[in-house]
């Protein structure tokens, strides 16, 4: 018999669910019994007691299904240590619920703030998985998360969308593609929808640049310009200050985000009509897409592997084609973010792509 917890947090994404499904099938085809506890709302629901037991057909027909059939919630790791509102020790909650229903593992799946919970949990003594989760492929050691290309075919089929009414009118477009602290996303979407200029946190811009880029276009015969920015990108002079003085500086900003901030700059110095679109949170939504449904049911199917052969500690990565296990003490708190001397950021220049520096 094996008794498994799974809970889903942080922001949801494409092929949670999938993922999900790929443990439950790997873990059914190979075990007579097993009992699976769903925590509702992430760590919450570890948290308070707020689970309850499903069976191998609550997972059935939902490869295609966005979302979390579990719910999600946030729950930042730096308050982890941090007693509620009631005084409750959440961290000995959690364990207080782990040994109450006498698990052999947790499958987390989550991001990186998940992920720290996830290896803080380890270090408390219970047998975790994580199962690396995010739109923004920022998580250190693997090479692809599991909603991140759901998320690019979204971005890029606003940029395809753009370029109709940009040609139609003449004019330079913003599309503020969303990453957090990193730009993976912005920087595959901004490639694949044919974006003029991409804008990284990675490559800080210098607003002249930018301006340069455009018209330069416009003495070309191009009669419009698409901007691919980032929602953390960031100046050349803001990069130079303190991050204490950097957040002073965001929490005065006049502007909703930075990509209506470059625009009015651009307006100021060339005189150009700028529109900005952000697609937001849509990003994160619908189903997944082919790739995601490979990705995600081959990391479920080897976390349930782990799970079969008692290794627990771990995060199942992808790594040069094949999945893998990370030791968790190994990439908690870590960040991949986009090597600014990277192949594809150079192959990104030699077609004229301009990242603004």
């Amino acid at each position: 018999m094996k008794k498994i917890g799974m809970l889903t947090s942080g922001g949801d994404c494409q092929a949670l669910n999938a993922t999900m499904r790929g443990v439950v099938k790997g873990l059914c085809s190979n075990v007579d019994e097993i009992e699976i506890y769903g925590f509702y709302e992430g760590y919450k629901g570890l948290i308070y007691g707020n689970y309850r037991m499903l069976s191998s057909r609550d997972f059935s027909g939902i490869l295609t299904k966005g979302g979390t059939i579990l719910g999600s919630s946030r729950q930042p790791f730096k308050l982890m240590r941090v007693p509620d509102e009631d005084g409750l020790d959440k961290v000995e909650a959690m364990k207080h619920t782990y040994y109450k229903l006498n698990l052999d593992c947790l499958v987390i799946l989550g991001g990186n703030g998940t992920q720290k919970t996830a290896n803080l949990l380890r270090e408390e003594g219970l047998n975790v998985i994580h199962l690396p989760k995010t739109i923004d492929n920022d998580i250190y050691g693997t090479d692809m998360t599991f909603g991140f290309q759901s998320a690019v075919d979204i971005a890029t089929n606003v940029i395809d969308c753009i370029h109709t009414t940009a040609d139609s009118h003449r004019r330079v477009f913003i599309v503020e593609i969303m990453g957090h602290k990193v730009g993976w996303l912005t920087l595959h979407a901004g490639i694949a929808g044919g974006a003029d200029v991409i804008l990284l946190p990675e490559i800080p811009y210098d607003i002249d640049k930018i301006c340069n880029a455009i018209e330069q276009r416009s003495k070309a015969g191009k009669g419009f310009t698409i901007l691919a920015v980032a929602e953390g990108a960031i100046s050349k002079e803001d990069a130079m200050l303190s991050k204490k003085e950097y957040k002073k500086k965001l929490a005065n900003r006049k502007q909703p985000a930075v990509s209506y901030e470059i625009a009015e700059k651009i307006r100021e110095r060339t005189g150009m009509d700028i529109r900005v679109t952000v697609p937001g949170h849509m990003q994160r939504g619908g189903g997944p897409d082919p790739y995601d449904r490979v990705l995600s049911t081959r990391l479920g199917a080897a976390a349930a592997k782990q799970i079969l052969k008692g290794k627990y500690g771990v995060m199942i990565g992808m790594v040069n084609g094949e999945s893998k296990p990370v030791p968790l003490e190994e990439v908690a708190g870590k960040l991949k973010a986009v090597d600014p001397e990277s192949s594809i950021i150079k192959e990104a220049r030699d077609i004229g792509i301009s990242f603004g520096d």
